[in-house]
C-alpha cells in the first residue's frame, strides 16, 4: 500500500527559497586554503625546484613527496574553484619535480607514473605554462628510458602551447637530444635550430625557475651532447667551452648540468684526437661525492667510457686511465646507494 507523503507547511515559499540559496552561498564561499596559503604553496614549490640544482636529491625527495601529500589532502577538501585550480597547478610541479628526482634516482617507471599524474593535474587547472614543464619532464623520462619517439613526441606536444619562459629552447633542445640518439642529424640540427631561435625571443619569466628552467648554459649542455653524436665533435668542444664560462657566471650552478658539460667535454677531446686532454676535463665529474652521482650522469660516464674503448686511441695510457676511473666511479652512484639501502629504489 502505498503512503503519501505530504511535505511540510510552507507559509513563504518564496523566502524558503531564498533561504536555501543563502545556505548554500555559505557552503560555497568556506573553503579550506586561503589566498596566503597558496602563495606560501607555490613559493615553497619554487624553493624545492631551485634546491634541487645544487642540494641533496634524496632529502628533497622527501620534502618534496610531502608538499605534494598537503596539496593532495587540501584538493580532496572544498575550496571554490579558482582556488582548486590553484591547487592543481601546485601539485602538478609537485609531481613533474617527483617525476625528475624519481628519474635521476634510477627508476623510469616510476617517474613516468608521476609524469602522468603532472598531465592530469595540469589539464584540471587549464594551465599552459605547466603543460609545458610536464612534456618537457615527461620527454626527459622517454629519453632516458629508451623510448625515443615518445621523447620525440612530448617534445613536441609541449611546444605547441604557447608560453612564456624559457620552456620553449628547452622543448626544442630535448626534441634534438632524441633525435641525435636516433641518428638523424638532420631531424636534430633543426631542432637545435628552433631552440636558437626560442631563446633569442623569450619573453616573459618562468613561473617557477630552478629546474623549471632553461638558462644558456643548460641550452649549451644540450649542444654538445647533440652535436658529439652527430658527429661534430668541433662544435660540440666550443659549446661546452661556452657552456662552461656561462656558468661561471651564474650564482646557481646546477651540478648535474655542470658535469654533464664536462662528459662532453671529454667525449669532444677524444674525438678530436686529444685523448691526453680527457682526465682533465672529468676531474670535477670524478670528484662529485656519490650521492651526486645522479642516473643520467652515470650513464652519460658509462657511454663515455664506452666509446673510448672502441675509439682509435682505446689502448693509449691516458684512454685506459680514464677508463679505469670512470668505471670505478660508476660503481658508487647515488641510484646504486638507493637500491642497496631501500631494496626497491623510489616509487
Amino acid at each position: 500500500m502505498l503512503v503519501a507523503v505530504v511535505p511540510p507547511y510552507d507559509p513563504d515559499p518564496v523566502l524558503s527559497a531564498a533561504a536555501e540559496s543563502a545556505t548554500w552561498a555559505q557552503w560555497a564561499e568556506a573553503t579550506n586554503v586561503g589566498a596566503i596559503a597558496l602563495e606560501q604553496l607555490l613559493a615553497d614549490v619554487r624553493t624545492l625546484a631551485w634546491d634541487y640544482l645544487t642540494g641533496d636529491a634524496l632529502a628533497l625527495f622527501g620534502r618534496t613527496r610531502q608538499l605534494r601529500d598537503r596539496v593532495f589532502a587540501l584538493l580532496e577538501g572544498h575550496q571554490p574553484p579558482r582556488q582548486s585550480a590553484d591547487l592543481y597547478v601546485a601539485a602538478g610541479y609537485l609531481c613533474g619535480l617527483l617525476a625528475w628526482m624519481t628519474s635521476d634516482l634510477g627508476n623510469l617507471r616510476a617517474a613516468d607514473t608521476h609524469g602522468r599524474t603532472a598531465w592530469l593535474c595540469a589539464e584540471n587547472a587549464g594551465h599552459d605554462g605547466l603543460r609545458a614543464w610536464v612534456c618537457s619532464t615527461r620527454s626527459k623520462v622517454a629519453l632516458w628510458d629508451g623510448r625515443l619517439r615518445d621523447a620525440v613526441t612530448h617534445a613536441r606536444r609541449g611546444a605547441l602551447v604557447s608560453v612564456g619562459g624559457t620552456v620553449g629552447a628547452l622543448l626544442a633542445c630535448q626534441e634534438a637530444d632524441a633525435w641525435s640518439v636516433l641518428g638523424a642529424a638532420d631531424e636534430a640540427g633543426a631542432a637545435l635550430a628552433r631552440a636558437e631561435r626560442a631563446r633569442e625571443n623569450i619573453g616573459g619569466e618562468d613561473d617557477i625557475g630552478g629546474l623549471f628552467s632553461c638558462p644558456q648554459a643548460r641550452q649549451e649542455n644540450y649542444v654538445s651532447a647533440v652535436r658529439l653524436r652527430i658527429g661534430q665533435p668541433h662544435d660540440a668542444l666550443r659549446a661546452t667551452e661556452t657552456a662552461l664560462a656561462l656558468l661561471a657566471t651564474q650564482p646557481v650552478r646546477a651540478y648535474g648540468t655542470e658535469a654533464q658539460i664536462h662528459i662532453a667535454q671529454a667525449g669532444a677531446l677524444i674525438d678530436c684526437g686529444e685523448p691526453d686532454g680527457v682526465m682533465s676535463a672529468l676531474m670535477p665529474v670524478l670528484a662529485m661525492p656519490a650521492e651526486r652521482r645522479m642516473g643520467p650522469v652515470t650513464q652519460r660516464m658509462r657511454e663515455l667510457a664506452a666509446t673510448m674503448a672502441h675509439g682509435p686511441a682505446g689502448t693509449s695510457r691516458a684512454t685506459t686511465t680514464a677508463r679505469r676511473s670512470i668505471t670505478e666511479w660508476c660503481a658508487d652512484s647515488a641510484p646504486r646507494h638507493l637500491a642497496l639501502s631501500s631494496g626497491e629504489g623510489v616509487g
